[in-house]
């Protein structure tokens, strides 16, 4: 028994120091060979490449076009396919980029390459992709890759698996040598069909302790059912375990997570056993972003190490599992440095080596980079065994948001929508528009006459443009007021992401606001017995509607005022005497009557027009005859709306009407009764009458409570008089009474333009036209001006000059200033008086619509500087009665003498500015 311990303990301590024993120290430069030389087939798009202890299997996007991809690992005839577990047990990661591009990475100690003395290495796979109709394509891929620069300790860390492979076993321990053959004669074990043959051996493993830390012992076969990858060759244990195995476990080394798989495994022979002590440790953290640079910090000190008495063999960065040299390293802004406690891998957002990846989150557009750098170190420890180790961590930032911008290039005077929404990524395509009539394919939308366009950059993002006519159906337009429009282009961009097809949207929305409303007018004429009325209806179309009076258009009344309309007009007749025109004035053989036409838009309850015509037309209205018989007309007029023409009377108040209605009382009475006044003239002799409101009747109105009021002067009296010579009858005098301050109505509306003008001389005959300015004089030469009223006729206007001054500058305001007529007078300060010339009546049709006066020319003197500059004349007029008080008849005081009798410049007040 003691002899049996002691053999034990010899054979564990031989295995240990085996195991650790190194010849030499391990050159930090590897050969790659490379079978064949061109290893990229330009056909099927498959390259392949031999990276150290690994094979890397890329397929172009050409190949699979956007189809589904599987893949196959080959073992003479037995094809295995690729799932996620196996890929994990047998040592292939295998990775995809939204492009359509694969990536496969083989160990060389996969399960199911060939292996020739751990040097040569034959690794088979199969590629299928998906084609149209079920159909598939097959590739199959060849590749042997020659490797024998093993260290004693090799760990590789990749995106789904953890391997690590130790050297060497005593040569009395059998490898699990593989031997391609049959399915049908594979031994029938419970665990996968992948695992070698010949363990059963007692010489081969016989079980292995698990670290979890804690210990937790299995026999081969239920690691292998487990999913853990076992595996030996001539001269090395390979052990193989995911990520998300139960017997691995996370330790915090240095503030950075590593996955740990430690594994104790023991070989058995008839008098012996050998254990080998195995550990992988896999950063599964370690990073830090900001918007410039992702950082990724690894443990200078790591599991891997028994001490801290290490030297560094070598450090390498590459990209995609291959190594590149400092000077790619440079280029690309790549840093790889030793601080402290790390090792320090600094690369910039954005790099070539790495792609940007869209994503959907919550709706919203985020981003995020994806790289998958490589660390190679090389370590010896006391300067005995070598370690060489990989890692190949897949890097992706966490969701950085971009919410795109939507840029507005809308041209209003262009009538178009122009919007812009981006940037996005290469991945993110345009699906449906969704507005306010509904959701519309981009194809559809385009159809429609909405332009949709895709913008790419030379970052390789893009923006979408979308152009909207004013005028297209999917654009909301609201009346804000009478001649402003607010377009509203309300539009949900639909997403998707590929290759996933997730769906987000974007809600914009834009106004614009225009002015450019042509509202409805009315126009019209008169003659002697009709309103002639056309309404154009400017852009609104008929979306209007229309009040004769107080009466909105019927049917009816369309027919009644033979309504003629095309696309753009409508014209109406209406007769003097129709019940939709009110009566403003009546005079001795006619009556003013007037036609309010209102165009309202009924929704908003906006007055679009406002139109009223009022004309004189003739009308009889008293009639004298030679038998001494009167007649009179009253009529409703108004100003007294309350009246009821049935209730006027004459001076005698039983003499009512012959005739009345609503509108009108018609009289017809003998000139010696009902009251009639006469009065005798030379010749002549006069009979007067009045309608007034029988008895003295006030015309009565309702205040707001209902209870009559009295207005401040309801009197309506009408006075008609006859008067009869020998042989003759005339109609004299008939007038309706205005109420006390109430104006008559006015004859229409205008403007009265007066302007100030330069004649050529006193005659006043030929002025200076806009093109002759400036006029150039010598000082002291005499200028005529004219201050005159364009358009007017009325007599009774009268023109009168308030205030005349001279500027240098254009201004009005400007100075320095120089009075030339003050409150209506000659400035008495100018010693060189204006001189106002009359206007000789019947030169002109009326002379009181002129003005006419006469200065000096002369220029501006500050501190005996004289200025040579313009001189402008401005004048300040008003308009008035001219049989009124005040302006018109204002007196100017005499004018003082003058000093010398001549003033050859104008000083510059001292109260003055200078200028």
């Amino acid at each position: 028994m003691t002899w049996l311990l002691g053999i034990f303990t010899f054979w564990l301590l031989m295995v240990m120091i085996l195991a650790q024993k190194s010849s030499n120290v391990l050159s930090t430069q590897r050969n790659f060979n490379v079978v064949p030389a061109q290893n990229f087939n330009q056909r099927t798009g498959l390259k392949t490449d031999c990276l150290g202890s690994y094979m890397r299997l890329t397929v172009d996007k050409s190949l699979t076009l956007g189809n589904q991809v599987e893949f196959d690992a080959l073992n003479g005839s037995q094809i295995e396919p690729l799932t996620p577990s196996l890929a994990a047990k047998c040592g292939f990661s295998i990775d995809s980029d939204p492009w359509g591009n694969y990536k496969v990475f083989a160990s060389l100690l996969n399960c199911f390459a060939a292996n020739e003395d751990d040097s040569e290495f034959d690794v088979d796979m199969r590629i299928r992709v998906d084609g149209v109709k079920s159909e598939q394509d097959v590739f199959e891929v060849a590749k042997t890759c020659n490797y024998d620069q093993w260290a004693p300790r090799e760990v590789l860390c990749t995106r789904n698996y953890m391997e690590v492979s130790v050297n060497r076993l005593p040569e009395e321990i059998t490898a699990l040598r593989r031997r391609p053959m049959p399915r049908s004669k594979m031994l029938d074990y419970q665990w996968t069909s992948t695992v070698p043959e010949a363990i059963t051996s007692t010489y081969n493993i016989w079980r292995m302790v698990f670290f979890t830390p804690n210990q937790k012992a299995m026999l081969l076969e239920d690691a292998l059912r487990t999913g853990y990858g076992v595996t030996t060759t001539r001269s090395r244990l390979v052990l193989r375990s995911g990520y998300d195995m139960p017997d691995t476990y996370v330790e915090n080394v240095a503030g950075v997570p590593m996955k740990i798989f430690r594994v104790t495994t023991y070989f058995k022979k008839q008098w012996s056993v050998t254990m080998l002590d195995t550990v992988a440790a896999c950063p599964t953290g370690g990073l830090s972003f900001t918007d410039e640079m992702i950082t990724w910090n690894f443990p200078r000190f790591n599991p891997l190490m028994r001490s801290t008495q290490i030297s560094i063999l070598g450090m390498f960065m590459g990209i995609d599992g291959k190594q590149i040299d400092s000077a790619q390293m440079t280029a690309r802004g790549y840093v790889l440095t030793t601080v402290e406690d790390h090792f320090v891998m600094k690369i910039p957002m954005g790099g070539p080596d790495g792609y940007y990846k869209s994503h959907a989150v919550n709706n919203q557009y985020h981003i995020t980079y994806n790289i998958e750098p490589m660390l190679e170190l090389l370590w010896s420890e006391g300067g005995m065994d070598a370690t060489r180790y990989k890692v190949l961590f897949p890097i992706k930032t966490p969701f950085m948001p971009r919410p795109p911008q939507f840029v507005d290039f809308t041209d209003a005077d262009q009538r178009i929508f122009d919007v812009l929404l981006g940037p996005f990524l290469y991945d993110t395509e345009l699906a449906n528009l969704t507005f306010s009539t509904g959701v519309f394919t981009v194809a559809e939308a385009n159809a429609m006459g909405i332009n949709v366009q895709e913008q790419r950059f030379q970052n390789g993002s893009k923006a979408f443009r979308l152009q909207v006519p004013f005028a297209d159906a999917v654009v909301v337009r609201t009346q804000v007021d009478m001649t402003v429009t607010v377009y509203t282009l309300h539009v949900t961009f639909g997403f998707m992401i590929l290759p996933e097809y997730t769906p987000f949207s974007h809600t914009s929305s834009v106004d614009v606001s225009l002015q450019d409303i042509v509202l409805p007018t009315v126009n019209g004429t008169c003659d002697e017995e009709n309103f002639y009325v056309v309404i154009s209806f400017g852009n609104l179309g008929k979306n209007f509607n229309i009040k004769l009076g107080v009466r909105d258009m019927t049917p009816d009344l369309r027919t009644e005022y033979d309504i003629k309309e095309n696309a753009t007009h409508m014209s109406l007749t209406v007769p003097f005497l129709s019940s939709d025109v009110v009566f403003e004035l009546m005079y001795p053989s006619s009556l003013r009557a007037r036609i309010d036409v209102l165009l309202w838009e009924p929704m908003n309850k906006w007055t679009l027009s406002d139109f009223s015509l009022a004309c004189n037309f003739p009308m009889t209205m008293t009639e004298c005859f030679s038998n001494g018989t009167m007649s009179a007309l009253a009529v409703k007029v108004e100003s007294v709306p309350q009246l009821v023409p049935r209730q006027l009377t004459l001076t005698d108040p039983s003499c009512r009407p012959k005739f009345s209605n609503d509108r009108f009382a018609y009289f017809s009475f003998e000139a010696n009764s009902c009251g009639t006044r006469r009065k005798f003239y030379d010749g002549v002799v006069m009979y007067q009458n009045e309608i007034t409101l029988g008895n003295g009747l006030q015309v009565h109105q309702q205040n707001k409570k209902g209870v009559p009021a009295i207005p401040e002067d309801p009197e309506y009296r009408v006075t008609m008089s006859c008067f009869y010579t020998l042989n003759d009858t005339q109609t004299v005098a008939f007038f309706t009474k205005p109420r006390e301050n109430e104006p008559l109505p006015e004859t229409g509306f205008g403007e009265l333009q007066v302007v100030l003008r330069l004649a050529r001389d006193g005659s006043y005959s030929n002025f200076y036209v806009k093109e002759d300015y400036p006029v150039v004089q010598y000082l002291r030469s005499p200028l005529f001006f004219e201050v005159v009223l364009l358009q007017s006729t009325d007599p009774q206007i009268e023109l009168v000059l308030e205030n005349c001054w001279a500027t240098m500058k254009e201004d009005r305001n400007s100075t320095p200033r120089w009075d030339l007529i003050v409150d209506g007078c000659v400035n008495l300060d100018d010693h060189y008086e204006t001189i106002f010339h009359p206007v000789i009546p019947n030169s002109v049709p009326n002379p009181s619509h002129l003005k006419r006066f006469e200065i000096k020319m002369f220029t501006f003197v500050l501190n005996d500087v004289v200025f040579q500059e313009q001189i402008f004349v401005h004048c300040d007029a008003v308009l008035c009665d001219a049989e009124s008080d005040g302006i018109c008849k204002r007196q100017c005081p005499s004018p003082l003498p003058l000093k010398n009798g001549k003033k050859a410049s104008l000083p510059i007040p001292p109260s003055t500015p200078p200028p």
